[in-house]
């Protein structure tokens, strides 16, 4: 199983709409702010642009606006052909102008999140995390980066739980590798577990990127996730295109 990982901003989302499905723009028509229409549309584009880059589709092949995201009654987002379910797990998330996508073709339980490093207060620390992730963070040398990672990757469990903050973030423990060691290397993924109630364990990848902290987990365990292109590919899709435009089966959607 390969877990692939896309990212946009919203400079890279097109002034128009005619990316949108007919639902999708009803869906816009009714955010009333701009900043949640804002949000929503780069998540959107990034959803679509992610499925597409995934699979290698052209427009010729379907066009964004036949790609359609919708909520779960979890609120997980679900990818639609039109109106037939898709055979993707997805997950996705957005953080100050940045959204990011993380996308397979199996059936697998999968969250991500993005976090910006910054101070947490001891308030904060106290009320969402573990009295063993505080005792990590008293002894690291960087407790901004830390604390930014252990809240995404509590984050990107809960999403992966199609439960999101309704649990107590208290019930996730996360152990991250190298958690004192120096910053590493954008390029470079990292192990993370999560444990859930003493009873799941979710493993991921977890990466700096200057000021920005990437979280990804999933159940089961998959490799470190493979960045994809920032354009739509015009070249042969994959071997499971046909088979995920035109499925057999109900959506592929984790319990």
């Amino acid at each position: 199983m390969n877990i692939y990982w896309f990212e946009q901003t919203e400079a890279h989302v097109p002034v128009d709409n005619d990316w949108l499905s007919a639902g999708e723009i009803l869906r816009l028509r009714d955010l009333r702010f701009a900043k949640r229409r804002a949000d929503w549309r780069l998540g959107r584009w990034t959803a679509k642009s992610a499925v597409a880059s995934y699979l290698r589709l052209s427009d010729e092949i379907l066009p964004l606006a036949e790609i359609e995201i919708r909520p779960a009654p979890s609120g997980a987002p679900e990818v639609f052909f039109g109106n037939d379910p898709a055979r993707i797990t997805m997950s996705l998330t957005h953080r100050d102008g940045i959204a990011a996508c993380a996308v397979t073709g199996q059936k697998v339980l999968l969250g991500c999140d993005l976090e910006i490093v910054e101070p947490h207060s001891d308030a904060f620390i106290a009320d969402y995390f573990t009295a063993e992730e505080q005792a990590l963070l008293a002894h690291s040398d960087d407790k901004n980066l830390l604390s930014a990672l252990l809240w995404s990757a509590k984050e990107s469990a809960l999403k992966a739980l199609h439960a999101g903050l309704r649990l107590d973030t208290r019930c996730l423990v996360v152990r991250p590798s190298d958690c004192s060691a120096p910053v590493p290397p954008a390029t470079r993924w990292n192990t993370l577990r999560v444990r859930y109630k003493s009873a799941r364990v979710f493993n991921g990848w977890w990466q700096q990127a200057g000021k920005l902290v990437r979280t990804v987990v999933s159940h089961p365990a998959a490799p470190p996730p493979t960045f994809l292109s920032d354009h739509r590919c015009s070249g042969a899709a994959l071997e499971e295109t046909t088979e995920t435009l035109h499925p057999k089966s109900a959506a592929v959607s984790p319990a």
